[in-house]
């Protein structure tokens, strides 16, 4: 199935008509807890990722938040 993941075509041949979208997320790796998905322009929570079907040429943004840096006394 072909679906349009931040603006990059990618094929899934895992994926079927009517798959959902907690299989694409297991399929890219991503930590569930750590990621924000939008399908064809509108926000999915989490608590709807296993019942959101997925279609051929669907388009997602998927943002992965990475933590991290180096806290310092002196930032401002």
């Amino acid at each position: 199935m072909l679906v349009i993941i931040n603006g990059e075509d990618r094929i899934f041949s895992e994926l079927r008509q009517g798959s959902r979208l907690i299989e694409l997320i297991g399929i890219l790796g991503l930590k569930g807890d750590r990621v924000a998905v939008e399908h064809n322009g509108a926000i999915v929570p989490r608590a709807a990722w296993d019942t959101a079907p997925i279609q051929q040429g669907d388009k997602f943004e998927i943002v992965h938040f990475v933590g991290g840096g180096l806290w310092s006394k002196d930032a401002d």
